[in-house]
């Protein structure tokens, strides 16, 4: 199963683990990078990736991400039809960044988008070629 993290879901175990759903997503989070380097998961990186966690204000934050990138199976750039899924999500009224994000595990055929971005995943039932959950319904959907 390939599977595409966003910028977001990589950072959820650094924001403030005060609350508890950012706590389980974190939590989750782990879970699932752990099962990533153990094979179970198969990777899939972008272009827009390198590019987003590169304006990561926090430099142990982007450096430690940026290691996530060695465990990819796909590392997509863009191209043509990134670009033209991308608009295609945008004129959905998904953010440029976010579009792009997910046009590339699209391309790669990933099997399921993580993210922990409240604004994709509330219009996930615009997109229909991959699957947009958060890594606690991800958990709870495929770990029996």
């Amino acid at each position: 199963m390939k599977l595409y993290l966003d910028n977001c879901c990589f950072n959820r175990p650094f924001d403030d683990q005060s609350n508890i759903r950012i706590r389980l997503a974190a939590e989750a989070k782990l879970r699932i990078q752990k099962d990533i380097r153990s094979g179970l998961y198969a990777l899939v990186w972008s272009y827009i990736m390198d590019y987003d966690n590169g304006r990561n204000p926090f430099l142990e934050r982007k450096e430690q991400i940026a290691l996530w990138s060695e465990y990819s199976v796909n590392d997509v750039e863009e191209d043509n039809e990134v670009l033209r899924i991308a608009r295609l999500l945008n004129d959905k009224g998904i953010k440029k960044i976010d579009s792009l994000h997910i046009a590339c595990a699209i391309v790669a055929k990933a099997d399921y988008f993580l993210t922990t971005d409240k604004g994709i995943l509330k219009k996930a039932m615009l997109v229909n070629d991959i699957t947009i959950i958060d890594p606690i319904g991800f958990i709870m959907e495929t770990v029996q």
